[in-house]
């Protein structure tokens, strides 16, 4: 018997660490599938399979994983205000100091970008208390464990 899905929506300042707790969830449980969106239309010309589409069934549309979305916080309360049930989940560091750690820590921004996403940060920090769960992401190994409830 297949059940339903459930919608989960992750945000996140820039450098919370949303990526690495995706790409971490997708290789340690098959439930979770990271949304590149699905259709039941046929490919148009030059349209790949799992490039911009899944090209589905409607029955397969409908079949039974959770989907995890990966979106800004403004798109994120869009969907929760469509989806009611929609789980949303907000990625945040254990301080301010260390989300400029890791943003500079990346090595790829300019000074100017970094306090850019710094001054955004504070922006998206008004908008925590909608989502339903915090993650801090201290320490990857005990995030795992806490998102899965072990």
């Amino acid at each position: 018997m297949n059940k339903e899905g459930i919608l989960i929506v992750v945000s996140g300042f820039s450098g919370a660490g949303k990526g690495t707790i995706m790409k971490a969830l997708l290789e340690r449980y098959d439930n979770y599938a990271l949304s590149i969106s699905a259709t039941t239309r046929n490919p148009r010309p030059g349209e790949e399979e799992g490039k911009a589409y899944f090209f589905k069934t409607t029955e397969e549309f409908r079949a039974g994983k959770d989907v995890i979305l990966e979106i800004e916080i403004q798109g994120a309360l869009k969907v929760k205000e469509k989806f009611p049930n929609t789980l949303l989940l907000f990625v945040t560091p254990p301080s301010a100091e260390e989300l400029r750690k890791r943003l500079e820590g990346r090595g790829t921004e300019t000074q100017e970008v970094i306090d850019g996403r710094m001054k955004r940060a504070i922006e998206e920090a008004e908008y925590m208390d909608q989502y339903d769960y915090l993650v801090v992401n201290d320490e990857l190994e005990h995030m795992k464990r806490e998102l899965k409830g072990e």
